[in-house]
């Protein structure tokens, strides 16, 4: 099949291999080792994934924060209205309007049984409210958003997790903790979907990878809504991906650039990770501190500059997610072992199970 088309990376799912809850051990998922050109090499479960990475590379993780992104308000008239805050907070440019209280533009994803209209205002708390400013496609808003005090701290009193759509139950207090990576950093909130392969690393873990020599770095990327949009051009060249901030900090670029340099290899934790390392590339045509927003589409065809290995979850079929990988790995290579995932019972998606897709082995 033509790997430019959309129906080359579709596969069948039942959705009961869908994880609806993360398991208890963050680090106890199952995964499962894929070589590019020869397939499943190893199961095995996430504890044990420092003895399938080189020794003395390096590890970069995400360590954007998930905002509580998912805000319940309501109407003058009563009612009740969703926000789905898209703007990371560190993005937000607030002016103050009087004593302790602060206003600043945002865009967020509004739902209602009756949209609001431009120029409604949607109370949250006494400390917090909006003004629909123009509403867009999809429920997609310009708000003014007005508040009292720390914005971050009226969030996280008031916001809910923003679990994805095909997880089809309310968040909880555990997902507070577990929606969230082990490393997230709090100056870094800002996504509204969890980096999520990161979600199996522990302390533990890090520490083994320390053992090993391996060394970690951090960059940032914060990711956007548009994560869950689906491909919907028959020929995958036509689409065009959403734009997401991210940062790769001068200290970060110098320890991946002596990596290249010395041939250890690279190995991103999820594709968001790997998105900002080849999205900063292709802005600098080098490895080099970047912030800024990048759109890049990672498809076959594509030849990475940064990423020799990645860590990544189960992704949708179609999905941007599952072309990425396929580009990393082979696209006949990832299809194999997600067949094999499938009929292994593997768990699949944000709370799932997880691979590692290597082209350069220990």
């Amino acid at each position: 099949m033509n790997e430019h088309e959309l129906n080359a990376y579709q596969y069948h799912l039942p959705e009961e291999l869908i994880a609806q809850t993360p398991l208890t051990k963050r680090d106890g998922s199952r995964l499962m080792v894929v070589d590019r050109g020869h397939g499943v090499v190893h199961e095995t479960v996430f504890e044990h994934i420092a003895e399938f990475l080189p020794r003395n590379g390096v590890v970069v993780a995400n360590n954007s924060r998930v905002m509580p992104a998912r805000l319940l308000g309501a109407k003058s008239t009563g009612g009740k209205v969703e926000l789905l805050l898209l703007t990371p907070l560190s993005r937000l440019t607030p002016i103050e309007t009087s004593e302790n209280w602060w206003q600043a533009r945002a865009n967020g994803l509004l739902r209602a049984s009756k949209g609001p209209r431009p120029g409604e205002v949607i109370h949250f708390a006494p400390d917090f409210w909006l003004e629909v400013i123009e509403r867009g496609e999809f429920g997609k808003s310009d708000v003014e958003l007005h508040w009292q005090g720390d914005l971050q701290n009226i969030v996280d009193r008031l916001g809910h997790m923003p679990l994805p759509p095909y997880i089809r139950r309310s968040d909880t207090l555990n997902d507070k903790t577990r929606y969230q990576t082990v490393y997230a950093a709090p100056d870094k909130t800002g996504s509204v979907a969890a980096p999520t392969a990161g979600l199996h690393m522990t302390h533990d873990v890090r520490e083994k990878l320390a053992e090993r020599g391996i060394e970690w770095v951090d960059v940032t990327l914060h990711v956007g809504y548009g994560t869950f949009s689906p491909v919907r051009c028959h020929d995958i060249r036509e689409h065009v991906m959403h734009n997401e901030y991210g940062e790769v900090s001068e200290q970060a670029a110098s320890v991946l650039s002596r990596a290249k340099k010395e041939g250890r290899p690279i190995t991103a934790i999820g594709t968001t990770s790997t998105r900002i390392l080849e999205g900063a590339f292709a802005r600098c045509g080098e490895i080099a501190p970047f912030s800024g927003d990048t759109n890049i589409f990672i498809r076959p065809g594509y030849q990475f500059h940064v990423v020799d290995n990645l860590v990544t979850n189960f992704h949708l079929p179609g999905s941007s997610l599952l072309i990425m990988v396929s580009a990393l790995a082979g696209r006949d290579t990832v299809l194999q072992a997600y067949s094999h995932a499938v009929s292994s019972k593997y768990r699949f998606f944000s709370y799932g199970d997880a691979m590692l897709l290597r082209t350069k082995c220990p």
